[in-house]
């Protein structure tokens, strides 16, 4: 069984409790996949530390709209991500939004800066690592980084075109 699995049966994933952002192309690529556009809003953050957050001084310019909202996924029951299922998502991982695609990689708009501390590695296999477990390599995880910022850019370029 996958740790993303696990963690969604155990309603302790990355997808609980938490605010999905998604970029313009992100939602057209869902879209497209889903065959509907009534899986996003635009909500400001329920915490006042994503704003104050300092280690990337990029995203909140990219990301946070001048109303103070940000493109993000709905949520079922208040708190599961609109798309998580007991085995996961139910987004083909090529779909996924580029922030779920990247997590549990950290980064800023520099570059891939870790992996978060987040994840349960305590149920992975010995000697299996986390990156292992969910199929991910650095590499691949920096050109979704790039392709994340790649977006948000435009978007942010976008916005400033119809204001």
């Amino acid at each position: 069984m996958s740790l993303c699995v696990l963690c969604a049966q155990r309603g302790t994933s990355c997808c609980v409790n938490r605010d999905i952002l998604i970029t313009t192309a992100d939602a057209g690529r869902i879209a497209a996949y889903y065959g509907d556009l009534n899986f996003f809003e635009y909500r400001k953050p329920s915490s006042t530390a994503y704003v104050e957050q300092d280690d990337d001084p990029e995203w909140n310019i990219l990301t946070v709209r001048v109303d103070g909202s940000r493109r993000v996924l709905n949520r079922q029951n208040e708190s599961l991500c609109f798309f998580l299922t007991e085995t996961g998502c139910r987004l083909s991982a090529t779909v996924r939004p580029l922030v779920c695609r990247l997590h549990p990689v950290e980064y800023t708009a520099a570059g891939v800066t870790g992996v978060s501390p987040e994840c349960p590695v305590q149920f992975l296999a010995h000697p299996e690592t986390l990156l292992d477990s969910l199929q991910m390599n650095l590499t691949e995880a920096e050109s979704w980084r790039r392709q994340l910022y790649e977006e948000l850019r435009q978007d942010a370029l976008n916005r400033k075109k119809v204001a």
